[in-house]
This record gives structure tokens, C-alpha cells and sequence, in this order.
């Protein structure tokens, strides 16, 4: 039977859509792209913010319509959204078959079956079980990058966010596991494994008694294959001097760390349910570039957060200006139900939100186009992502750069080069985000 998947959200949601694609393919199930081809949907659903919400419940309903007009057979809602309507879901779109929890992903084939039999029922498991799965996952990253989903829940609580609530306590994956994960990917052709949890930097103090993720990255380092490993989601008050080292020592390693740090106001940080303070933040972000020269921060901003004040906006924008931080994402404050922050007072207008935001992105163009001209002349090792169609030109990206989150690089060259290839480039000129190249004379693959 054909089967069509849709993932949503985040990439560590993708981490257990590949995981379920890999079981449904050993299964027997033939994977297609389009929903005309489908006899089953499955809908691998996100609910951090509104916006993401709104995406999910949107797809669930277009993909219901083919129950009426097309072969659709069955239709099944995972993720985030699925553990926190499941009743609703199943009461309010009758189209759904079956709805599995986030800690369910493991049952997805006997989800499938059983949907087919019979529809409307709920696949739940502890919410703080941690399914393991010996199945080669089903890479859809393009096979020269992955994701390592190396933990599972948070124990943070901040505020604003309802991911402990969908997803359960912190529970880290053992190394042993990782590392035969990380080896199958390795054999599969993937050059970059990027490491994702909602926080890396705690990894295995559950299950090792302390932090661990220093130990993780020189296992993995030894991998052969593995051409960059890179740190995504470091919480800034838990960055500590083996990671440091680690990062300093291992020349797989990205000089790159994302940091999300919300905001910079000591009093908005405590409202946030966060564990730093300006001046904090402050000595570790001075502390990595003391270490660490050559190293790319990237972080992620919230504006808008009930009781904000004009005030600390501006704050907020001069910590930027004095940060430089070289990547920079902006969210306006989403109040999601059954957290704290969505009854606090003080809500702020979306119109506020959003000009803010706009002029915290406006800033943070003007501190990434000038070190972007700054680049010119540079040399840089670049992956290569693909070719631009009908030009002398591939698309790639460099250590400072996350896929999909950050910026690119064009390399001009009419040599034939192969997704996933590394180049060595010289940097001539920047397009906004972007960095533009010539192939160096000396290249590499």
C-alpha cells in the first residue's frame, strides 16, 4: 500500500518521522510524495507556538478531504498536536483514523494496521518512556546531512513553553545507541551530524550522573565518514569547560554553538522562568570568544513578552548592538494554553510584537551584512547542498552556517561538483544573508 508522510515542526520531530518512515518501509509500505497516490496519511504534527498550531490543524484538514475524493484509506495524526488534542482531534474531524502520542512513534506500523481494521481510537505510551528503535531510520535531509536526536523532554519549565508538558521529563539516549546510530549514517553518506534535543548541553546527567555531552562528541568524532559535527540548542547557563575544550581540541567539531537565549532584561529573563542574567550571559558569550576565536553564535530572541516594556525593548536592542552576535532568529511571544505566561499580565498588542521584532531584525541585518563584507577575500571549506538550475553555480553552506536556519554561499565555478562535496572557496563578494564565491584553485573533496 502507498503511504504518504508529512512532517511538521522542528527538527528533532523530523528525527521521529524518519524513525516511523524507516519501520513503515520495512513494514512493506511503498513511500510516495503525493496524496492522490496515498491509501495512508501520516501527519507528524507541531504545536510550539500558534502559528505552528495553526499549520498542523490546516494539514490535518486538507489531507482529511481525500477521505471523501480520493483512495485514502487511513489517516493518522502523531506529534505534538496529537498529545495535546488527541480527544479533540478525533471528536472534532472525524476523517482521522488514529491519533499517536509523542512517545508512541515505536507503534506506528501496528497504528497503521489496526487503522485500517477499525478507525477512532488513541496510541498513547507514557509520556516519559523513550522509545528506542533498532530500525535504520529513512534519511530525507538530501543523505549528506542528519540530525542526532541525542535526548528526549526538558525539565526547564519555562513559562512560556508547553514542551515539557507534550514531550516529558529530560531523557537522554545512551551513548552506545547514538554512536551505532551515528556509524549507520556514516555508512549511509552522511559528511554533517548535527546534534538536537531541546537542550544538548544537560545531556546524560540523568542517566551518567553528570554532563556527558563532552564524552558523546569524542566518540563521535571517531567516526570515519564524519566530516563536521555541530551542537544545536545549548542552553547558556549549562555551557561548561569540557564542552569548551572539546570543541577546541576536535577539528570535526563546527565552531559553532546556538544559544537561545530569549531576551536580555534580568527581570524578563525571571519572568521567563529562565536561569541567566544579562551580565551572565554576557561573561559566557565574552568567555566562548575568548576560547574559541573563530566561533559563530547563533540565538534566538522572543519580543513581546507580557510586561515588556518599551524600556526594556530598547535594552534588549542594545545588547544586541553590543553582542554582535553573528546569527539571530526574532519570535514574537506566542500564549500558548496551560502555560503560566499566557495568564500573566501585562499581554502586549500584536502589533507591538511585531515592530519589534522588525526592529530587532532590522539590527541584526546591519551587524550580519557588514561582517558579511568583511568575509570578501576569505577562504572558506565549503559543503556543497546542489546545484543552481541553468547556471555555472552550486549552493553550499560553510561551518557558520545551520541548514535551513541560517544564511548560504554561491559558488561560481563550471566544474561539475556533487551534493555533498567539500570545496575550499574564496569569498568575492555577499548578497544580504548570503555569501557569494569563486572555487579556489585548490579544491577538495
Amino acid at each position: 500500500m502507498n503511504l504518504l508522510f508529512i512532517s511538521l515542526g522542528c527538527d528533532k520531530n523530523l528525527v521521529d518521522s524518519e524513525v516511523m518512515l524507516g519501520i513503515v518501509e520495512k513494514n512493506g509500505y511503498r513511500i510516495v510524495d503525493s496524496e492522490e497516490d496515498a491509501d495512508i496519511i501520516v501527519i507528524n504534527t507541531c504545536c510550539f507556538i500558534h502559528d505552528a498550531k495553526e499549520e498542523s490543524i490546516q494539514t490535518i484538514l486538507e489531507m482529511a478531504e481525500y477521505k471523501k475524493t480520493g483512495r485514502l484509506k487511513a489517516l493518522i495524526v502523531t506529534g505534538c498536536l496529537a498529545q495535546r488534542y488527541k480527544e479533540e482531534i478525533l471528536s472534532e474531524i472525524p476523517e482521522v483514523d488514529a491519533v499517536l502520542g509523542t512517545a508512541s512513534y515505536d507503534k506506528i506500523a501496528e497504528t497503521i494496521r489496526r487503522a485500517l481494521e477499525r478507525g477512532g481510537f488513541v496510541e498513547l505510551s507514557d509520556i516519559n518512556a523513550l522509545p528506542l528503535v533498532d530500525t535504520k531510520r529513512l534519511v530525507t535531509t538530501g543523505g549528506h546531512f542528519a540530525y542526532l536526536k541525542i535526548a528526549e523532554g526538558c525539565d526547564k519549565h519555562c513559562t512560556y513553553c508547553i514542551i515539557p508538558k507534550l514531550r516529558g521529563n529530560y531523557r537522554s539516549v545512551p551513548i552506545k545507541r547514538l554512536l551505532k546510530e551515528a556509524q549507520e549514517l556514516a555508512e549511509q553518506g552522511v559528511k554533517e551530524l548535527i546534534l538536537v534535543a531541546q537542550e544538548t548541553t544537560v545531556y546524560g546527567k540523568d542517566i551518567y550522573g553528570e554532563k556527558s555531552l563532552h564524552l558523546l562528541l569524542r566518540k563521535l568524532c571517531e567516526i570515519k565518514g564524519l566530516r563536521w559535527i555541530r551542537v544545536l540548542y545549548c542552553y547558556p547557563e549549562e555551557i561548561y569547560d569540557e564542552l569548551i575544550e572539546v570543541m577546541k581540541e576536535e577539528k570535526k567539531i563546527c565552531r559553532y554553538l546556538d544559544l537561545p537565549i530569549q531576551h536580555s532584561e534580568d527581570e524578563i529573563l525571571r519572568r521567563m522562568g529562565r536561569r541567566t542574567t544579562r551580565q551572565q550571559l554576557i561573561s559566557t558569550v565574552e568567555k566562548l570568544r575568548r576560547e574559541i576565536p573563530d566561533i559563530v553564535l547563533r540565538t534566538t530572541l522572543i519580543t513581546g513578552f507580557p510586561g515588556e516594556t518599551k524600556e526594556q525593548h530598547e535594552a534588549l536592542m542594545d545588547f544586541v548592538d553590543e553582542m554582535e552576535f553573528e546569527r539571530l532568529g526574532v519570535f514574537t511571544y506566542s500564549p500558548e494554553e496551560d502555560t503560566p505566561a499566557a495568564d500573566f499580565p501585562g499581554q502586549i498588542p500584536e502589533e507591538v510584537k511585531e515592530e519589534r521584532r522588525a526592529e530587532l531584525m532590522e539590527l541584526q541585518q546591519e551587524i550580519v551584512f557588514a561582517r558579511a563584507e568583511e568575509m570578501a577575500g576569505k577562504e572558506l571549506l565549503v559543503m556543497i547542498e546542489g546545484k543552481v538550475a541553468d547556471e555555472d553555480a552550486y549552493v553550499g553552506r560553510t561551518y557558520m552556517d545551520a541548514p535551513n536556519v541560517d544564511g548560504l554561499i554561491f559558488v561560481n565555478t563550471d566544474r561539475e561538483l556533487v551534493s555533498g562535496d567539500f570545496a575550499k572557496v574564496t569569498v568575492t563578494g555577499a548578497a544580504e544573508y548570503d555569501l557569494i564565491g569563486e572555487l579556489s584553485d585548490e579544491f577538495t573533496k
